[in-house]
Parts: structure tokens; sequence; C-alpha cells
């Protein structure tokens, strides 16, 4: 079977998603379960954007083993050399640089013609190879670029020393057929094209990034870029599970990838909870409702033959039928395997931290989630808040002004306010700004989700905060929705404040 490479940008073209920023501590242990799922590059991000980036570039190069990592540039030299500093540790280190090459950007962007960009082209080519042998290079627009150009722009960059060339849909333009035929034409047109991999990376702007990028595979592309949950600009990239569950369900295709797709579940939940991205309950393969019945006709046919209505196994993707209920009386073994199902290795001490904080959960919903479990995870990142919330009560109720009253811990300062408002939350948030002594924010953005069912459940809470003119993100989860919200809040201020 043809070997195909799984490159993932959950990390870079993922995490520009507003309000899907991580700290690189979270980044780490994202790449760590990306190698433990079987992916082959790691795009780890864009070191020359900022110092955040460069340091997570380092330190996921440090921590991971196998994978090629991969740090993404422009078609500049000063992008260049940051970038290949960053990847100094890198076992196997990569640079993915590139530039536009349609008419919208060689015209508009960067007021140019043709043949300069295809100088810049392969200069930029040149100048990454001084670094590193494994360079890729992007066609940026691809999708848009008349074919016969990019034959000339892939043949170049490939002379130059590009040892993958990428051809995106950046804006998701294509149609499937297209865009099979783009890469058919190239792997037809291009002289050296046997000297390079050509790797598709599809958005999802008119819902057909996985369908182009099936199309790329079946035309010829050997690599496939991708992120988990298809998270990505504006409407997404092309989703890693969807793409490794196609071509094992359709083994007649003769693709293979490294991808062991038992451990998709857990990543999926993971991504989900750092990036505070709710996985949409209807998402192919990951979806709450995925392997969901609750037609009669199917409910039956499913007892008869699994097969009858599902094509994919759910122990496949990690599902376990049987897995461990979590409740109340169950223990910090139970807890501990259920986070190593999820992806997470935790030691004793972080393991008895969430355990605490997982048996006051446990009193409070009959059902314990894995979207629960996660969310308790992720709670100690709030440990490092200057601004902590100590107490709130509220009073609110049917034909009764809602009051709240709140303690804040302010590094080490506590701070009480009192506030009414035009509801228990509007209450709470205005205690908040009370507390602080400052008014000049304003919330642009408030979503409410909740995990599973029920009056029990945990609701989680992300929030938008504009403050002098920027936009901070909050994200909090908890039983009681006044909480999570003034939560959600808090962890935005902070992003400003501290």
């Amino acid at each position: 079977m043809d070997k195909l490479i799984i490159f993932d940008t959950t990390l870079r073209d993922g995490e520009q998603v507003p309000g899907c920023q991580l700290n690189t501590v979270e980044k780490i242990e994202i790449a760590k379960a990306l190698e433990s799922l079987g992916v082959d590059i790691i795009e780890a991000g864009f070191p020359v954007s900022s110092p955040g980036d460069f340091n997570s570039v380092v330190e996921i190069s440090k921590a991971v083993t196998w994978p090629v990592i991969c740090a993404l540039t422009r078609a500049v030299e000063h992008d260049i050399d940051v970038a290949a500093e960053a990847l100094k540790y890198a076992k196997r280190g990569r640079i993915h640089t590139g530039i536009g090459t349609s008419e919208y950007h060689i015209r508009h962007k960067f007021n140019s013609n043709q043949e300069e960009i295809l100088q810049r082209a392969v200069a930029a080519v040149k100048h990454a190879k001084k670094y590193v042998e494994d360079v890729e290079f992007y066609c940026e627009d691809a999708g848009r670029t008349e074919n016969e150009y990019l034959v000339r722009m892939v043949e170049a960059v490939i002379k130059a020393g590009a040892t993958t060339v990428n051809i995106p849909d950046t804006t998701g333009y294509c149609l499937p057929d297209e865009y099979g035929e783009k890469i058919r034409f190239l792997k037809e047109h291009v002289a050296n094209v046997e000297h390079a991999i050509l790797s598709t990376h599809c958005h999802n702007d008119l819902g057909m990034a996985t369908a182009n990028t099936v199309q790329g595979v079946l035309n010829g592309a050997r690599q496939v870029e991708v992120t988990i949950n298809g998270i990505g600009e504006r409407a997404g990239n092309t989703a890693l599970e969807e793409i490794a569950m196609i071509f094992r369900s359709h083994r007649e295709k003769n693709i293979s990838t490294n991808i062991n797709t038992t451990k998709i579940y857990g990543i999926s939940r993971m991504v989900s909870a750092l990036m505070n991205m709710p996985v949409q309950p209807n998402k192919a393969i990951v979806g709450r409702n995925a392997f969901a019945h609750s037609s009669g006709i199917h409910q039956d046919g499913i007892l008869k033959n699994r097969e009858s209505y599902e094509i994919i196994d759910p122990r496949e993707i990690g599902i376990d039928d049987n897995a461990i209920v979590l409740t109340a009386r169950s223990g910090r073994a139970a807890l501990k395997h259920r986070l190593s199902v999820l992806g997470i290795q935790a030691d004793q001490e972080k393991l008895d931290k969430v355990y605490a904080q997982f048996l006051k959960l446990a009193d409070s919903k009959k059902n314990i989630s894995d979207d629960d479990i996660l969310m308790l995870v992720g709670k100690d990142r709030t440990e490092t808040h200057c601004i902590k919330l100590d107490y709130l009560q509220v009073v609110s109720g049917f034909g009764v002004q809602p009051v709240a009253s709140i303690c804040l811990n302010l590094s080490g300062v506590k701070r009480y306010e009192t506030a009414a408002g035009n509801g228990p939350v509007d209450a709470a948030i205005k205690a908040v700004k009370k507390a602080i002594s400052n008014s000049d924010m304003t919330i642009q953005e408030f979503l409410i989700q909740a995990i599973n069912k029920g009056s029990d459940d945990t609701g989680k809470v992300h929030i938008q905060v504009e403050y002098q003119g920027n936009i901070f993100y909050g994200f909090s989860a908890n039983t009681d929705i006044v909480a999570a919200a003034t939560e959600a809040f808090i962890d935005a201020i902070n992003k400003f404040i501290c």
C-alpha cells in the first residue's frame, strides 16, 4: 500500500482561530499526543510571529522524539533565519516557506509580477536549504492559481531543493474534481516532480476540504496537511480523523497511514478542551452523535448487525462501549485510567489535584463525562492567575432584583463587592468590575454550552471581552452557570491585567 504522510498543523493553523491560543505547556501536551497518535510531521508554529511561537517550536523540538518538527515562514530571509534558530533542538527539522502564487496575491497583495515572485520563491528555498535538508514550499492560494504558472513554480522550487511542495486551496474555493485535476496536472507536467512529494492543504469555506483532500490523494498527492477536529482559519481545515478513517475504511484505494486510530477520540477531546473549541454533535467520526441511533428502524438494524448502519466500529477510534463509568465512588486508579485513554499522563501530584476536584464534581453530577474530566485537568491553568474568584453568592428570582456578592483575590489582597444587575450573570460581572476598579471593558460575545444533558450538567462558558481596542478571550466550566460565567470573565481579564 502507498504511504500517506500525515502533516498535522493543529498547533499552527489550528491555533490561529480566535480564542484558541495555547501556552507552551499545553502545546507540548498536544504535541506528545500527536506523536502517540502516529503523526509524521508536526507544524509547531510560526517562529517569527511572536516570542511565544518561537519558544513553543523550541520546546516542542525538545519534547518530541520521532516526528519531523516543522516551522512556518514567509519567503523572507529573516523569517527563515529565525525558524532555523527555533528548530536547533529538533531531531528532524523542516522549514516550511512559501509565497502567494495566484493573481489575487501577486497583483493585489505583493503589487508584483509572476517572474519576480518566481525569483523570490527560488531564493527562499535556497536560503532554507542552507539550514536544513528538508524544505517544504507552499504555493499560497494555489487553488486559484492558473495551472501553467503553477507548473513553472513547482518545477523551479524543486530544482532549488524543495523536497515537498504544498498545493493549498487557501480559500476553500476549488471543487473536488478541479482540485484533483490540478494535482494530476502537476504530476503529468512538472518535469522533476518525482524528486518531491506533493502535499494537500485544503480549507473548508465551502464544506469541501475533506473531499478536495481525498481527490488530491487519489490523483497523486502523498502528504496531507490536516488538523484535529478540522479546526483552523475561518471554516477550518481538513480534519485528520476524517482522512485517517476514510482510507482505513476504503482499503481498496491502497493508501495507508501511520495513525493509531484508537487514539483519535482521546486527542479529539483533549484539543477541544484545551483550545476551547466545542466539537459539534454531528461532526463526522468524533461528534457526540456520530455513533448515536435514535430511529427505531436504525436501532433494530444495529441490534441485529452493527454493520447495518455503522461502517466504523466505535472501538476503532477509541470509544469503548464497556468503558469504566466514573462516579463519586471511583478511585484514583479509575480516574488515572480514564485520563490515559484521553491521552493525558498525570504524575501523582497532578492526579491528586484532579481527583480532589473530581470528587467535588461527582457529588453534584450523576454522570461524569470525558469532557468533564478534561475540564478538570484544564483548571490547572487558573492557578497562575493574579485575579482569582474566592467567593460568589447571587440572590435572584422572579420579581426580585438580582444581586451578586463576590470576594476577589487580587494577588493576595482580598476585595469584597456587591452589585445589582439585569440578571444574576450581569450582577456578578458588575461586581467584578467594581472589585478591580475598572469598568472600561465590554463583553462582545457570550456563549454557553452544555456538555451533555440534564439540569445537573456542567456548563461551558466562552466569553469575548474588548479592552482598549483589543479582544481577549476567557473560558470556564462549572455546574453553576453563573459561577462559570464569572470565572470566564475573570479568565479574560487576567490576560490583559496580569
